[in-house]
């Protein structure tokens, strides 16, 4: 390739198997979700959590393929083995599979950054470091948080629906987070005033604000529309209403 450039090829078959790896991780974690979600264990919160965590892993692996295109690489792909997951049937062993899967992915990061050192190839190394390696270590502290809490509750580990498990769906701030946004410091913006339904069209005069007194009489209160523009009739009506307030 062209644009090929200090691009060890130990480098490049490395990040294939990780991507493969990556894959993996993003396909157990999708079968975690979704057992879940199912009528007999109905916990919603924790299944989109697992789902999340899927996606994050699958953007982490296309970014993976991206960052080898962008050196010149070719990525090849790699079987995709089925999950063993199957004995994940409660949420202790479905978090402590989790645990275990995101360690090894570490581990695989980690020599895959050594190799890099070892290859003369600091840029890859410094990607690893900083935009796989980083939320790794922080997904592991949070899988142990959540462990400790599963403990605490006496969550289920052998399928059966506890007590404890439910709190964890319902409680519990990383799934809750997972699912519900959080609340925003600012407002959206508001549409322009010319898109509003009901917008009166040839508005040349503006309307005064409704606080303003005129000789004192009293607040004029304007009819309320989209805009804060009030229109001028063409016949002369506003000029006639205009003497007319006046005189008062």
């Amino acid at each position: 390739s062209r644009v090929r450039h200090g691009f060890p090829a130990a480098v490049e078959e490395a990040l294939c198997g990780v991507t493969g790896a990556q894959l993996e991780l993003h396909y157990c974690l999708q079968a975690l979700g979704e057992y879940f979600d199912q009528s007999h264990v109905a916990l919603p919160n924790i299944s989109k959590f697992f789902l999340h965590q899927a996606l994050e892993e699958r953007k982490a692996a296309e970014a993976l393929m991206k960052y080898q295109q962008e050196r010149g690489g070719h990525y090849c792909p790699k079987t995709i083995q089925k999950p063993n997951c199957d004995y994940a049937v409660g949420l202790m062993k479905a978090l402590e599979l989790a645990m275990v899967q995101w360690k090894t992915m570490l581990r695989y990061f980690e020599e895959l950054y050594a190799l890099s050192v070892e290859n003369a190839d600091p840029h890859s190394a410094s990607t690893m470091k900083k935009q796989f390696i980083a939320p790794k270590i922080r997904k592991i502290k949070l899988m142990g948080d959540l462990l400790t809490n599963a403990r605490r509750l006496d969550c289920s580990q052998d399928g059966r629906n506890s007590l404890g498990d439910y709190f964890m769906d319902r409680l519990q701030k990383e799934f809750r987070t997972s699912v519900e946004p959080e609340p925003s410091d600012h407002c959206s913006p508001c549409r322009p005033l010319q898109q509003c339904t009901g917008a009166a069209e040839g508005l040349k005069r503006p309307q005064r604000e409704s606080s303003q007194h005129r000789n004192g009489i009293g607040p004029i209160y304007a009819t309320i529309h989209c805009t804060t523009m009030l229109p001028q009739c063409n016949d002369g009506t506003g000029a006639k209403l205009k003497q007319g307030r006046e005189g008062l």
